[in-house]
């Protein structure tokens, strides 16, 4: 299991690539760290650009899945529903790509958790 907090874009890139390098170490299919990247900056993103406050991720490698867990304050009252978003919107897309991975369920601390089924 891989924890970090991350208060700015250039802080998540970094930390994201400690995490790749965890998954490639237990021998990841490339596609699935490529998934589990994706999941990851999008949740991170949201956190950091719509409320400004500091996101704690959670990484954690399964058998048959990777779990990814994003924590904020302001991550408790986004609806879980994730519908496709017109092209031309300005918002919205983060979470329906996420959703194309796994399901978003809501986690024990109010976070958002995503399963990713490895391949």
């Amino acid at each position: 299991m891989i924890t970090f907090k991350v208060d700015n874009l250039n802080n998540m890139n970094a930390e994201l690539r400690e995490f790749a390098e965890f998954l490639r170490a237990q021998s990841i299919a490339d596609e699935d760290i490529f998934a589990s990247r994706l999941v990851s900056c999008e949740l991170i993103t949201n956190v950091i650009r719509h409320s400004g406050e500091a996101a704690t991720f959670t990484g954690e490698l399964f058998s048959d899945s990777i779990t990814i867990t994003v924590t904020a304050k302001s991550l408790q009252n986004v609806p879980l529903s994730a519908e496709m978003p017109d092209v031309f919107a300005e918002s919205g897309r983060g979470l329906y790509i996420v959703k194309c991975f796994g399901e978003i369920e809501r986690s024990e601390t109010g976070g958002l958790k995503v399963c990713i089924k490895r391949h």
